[in-house]
């Protein structure tokens, strides 16, 4: 087997801002995996909230490079290294290296048909007045997520539905509030017709979750990462987001999910900021799932070749030519 691991910057639409800092390009690692001539890819986002870096990541790889070299199958690839970003762009090169060898797609792999998708798009965070004529240029959209930052909510949700007061919207408060904020805020978000709300507290301190009300339906994120996370949410949370930077690659990703929907969790399937290439194993996910934010190609200037195309607001089933 022969791997060639490499980084990538994503020119950012703008900008991108949410509780926890401001970034104008979106950073990734690349591995690619070439066996009989067919090369399989995968992406992955180092996320400095889960002490990540791109050399941290790259460094795990190199960790492992002779291991590759030999061959290594998914399951192996598990053991190998623990959940997040460097597995997640081993694993997802693996499925398409297997999809490209064997000449099935994944959706054959899986046994699976798939189905355009209606994916959120992200408002970041801003003044009110900002996010309100955000909200206004995309009005057209069905659904809006709206990154949060604790300070002057309200008026920010108020005005984004003033903005598009057909969308459904959601929140990611992104570990923002307080309890006593949560108190204040949810009567108000009610009567603004929010459907769902991300990660409110911070991870660590997210045991006031089981005594509270949940009127509107309340979705882990930062404290889901994989199967492991389930005991610890099952009580809290309405909802869980996967996202295969987290679960550390498809394979984790599919396995969540099925246990999440058994143990009563409704499903979202998010993206961190990244190209159609991470999109791709996270759009088989997402089949059938409450809740798909996948927006990543439509936030950033340029895109990866053969990147996800979308019609009326829908992503559309991704080809070969971009992965699996």
């Amino acid at each position: 087997m022969e791997v060639r691991l490499s980084t990538q910057s994503w020119p950012i639409r703008g900008h991108f801002t949410i509780s926890r800092g401001s970034k104008t390009q979106a950073d990734t690692v690349i591995v690619e995996l070439e066996e009989q001539g067919q090369i399989g890819r995968g992406e992955c986002v180092p996320y400095a909230r889960y002490q990540e870096s791109i050399e941290s990541v790259m460094a795990e790889l190199k960790g492992i490079l002779p291991r590759l070299r030999e061959g290594l199958s998914r399951q192996e690839l598990q053991l190998l290294l623990p959940s997040g970003a460097a597995r997640n762009a081993v694993d997802c090169a693996l499925w398409d290296l297997e999809c490209k060898l064997s000449g099935e797609s994944i959706w054959q792999q899986l046994a699976a048909t798939p189905a355009p998708l209606t994916t959120a798009y992200t408002l970041s965070l801003d003044t009110p007045e900002k996010m309100q004529q955000a909200a206004s240029d995309n009005a057209f959209r069905p659904l809006l997520k709206l990154k949060l930052g604790g300070a002057e909510d309200l008026q920010r949700v108020a005005a984004v539905r003033q903005g598009a007061p057909n969308a459904k919207i959601i929140l990611d408060a992104n570990e923002a509030w307080t309890v006593d904020l949560y108190h204040s805020l949810i009567p108000e978000l009610i009567k603004l017709d929010v459907a769902m709300i991300e990660q409110p507290f911070p991870a660590a301190d997210d045991e006031a979750l089981r005594s509270l009300a949940r009127p509107i339906p309340i979705c882990a994120d930062e404290s889901c990462h994989d199967r492991a996370s389930l005991p610890s949410i099952i009580g809290k949370y309405d909802m869980i987001n996967i996202k295969t930077d987290k679960t550390g690659g498809l394979t984790e990703a599919m396995a969540l999910k099925e246990q999440a929907e058994q143990a009563g969790l409704q499903i979202m399937v998010g993206c961190m900021l990244s190209s159609s290439l991470s999109m791709a194993p996270a759009f088989v996910v997402a089949q059938g799932c409450e809740v798909v934010d996948l927006d990543g190609p439509l936030l950033l200037s340029e895109d990866i070749e053969h990147g996800f195309e979308f019609n009326n607001n829908q992503m559309l089933p991704f080809t070969a030519k971009l992965w699996g």
